[in-house]
């Protein structure tokens, strides 16, 4: 496969994960993070790759950073942030460190307590806090299964 097809791929990648939820800019920045052969890349890395300005990238690694996908590392003697994917990215974005359950269980929470019980927001609220609940609650078995089939590396 040319270099050429290699990031075709990835942008094909990264439309089908706008199409399926992920905004644009993030879902391209993740494509990078999965096509690239590097093991860690730089903001200004990816934005060259992309051909997008710096500070767009900027906001697509906070939002990847936030759902525990990528990492940041340390990189001694550079004065540029490098970032790798990380190993359990996948388990990771369904588990407890994933910030934006914790988020959506926040917001759940607050919209309960600004309603009444019997409206119907707050059994909708409810009921979706006690989803994110049941599910933070049977990750950690589905999450050691995982791990034991596929042993970090």
């Amino acid at each position: 496969m040319s270099e050429t097809e290699r990031w075709q791929a990835a942008e094909q990648l990264a439309l089908a994960l706008a199409e399926g939820g992920l905004q644009r800019m993030p879902a391209r920045a993740l494509a990078v993070f999965l096509f690239t052969g590097d093991q860690t890349v730089t903001m200004g890395e990816i934005a060259d790759r992309l051909g997008v300005s710096a500070g767009s990238v900027s906001g697509a690694v906070k939002a990847l950073l936030s759902v525990g996908l990528i990492e940041r590392l340390p990189a001694p003697g550079s004065r540029r942030e490098h970032y790798r994917l990380r190993d359990d990215a996948w388990s990771t974005l369904f588990s407890a460190q994933n910030t934006v359950v914790g988020v959506m269980l926040k917001a759940a929470d607050t919209g309960i307590a600004a309603t009444a019980s019997g409206d119907p927001a707050h059994e909708r609220l409810t009921r979706m806090r006690d989803f994110y609940r049941f599910l933070l609650g049977e990750l950690p078995g589905l999450l050691r299964r995982w791990e034991e089939q596929h042993p970090p590396r």
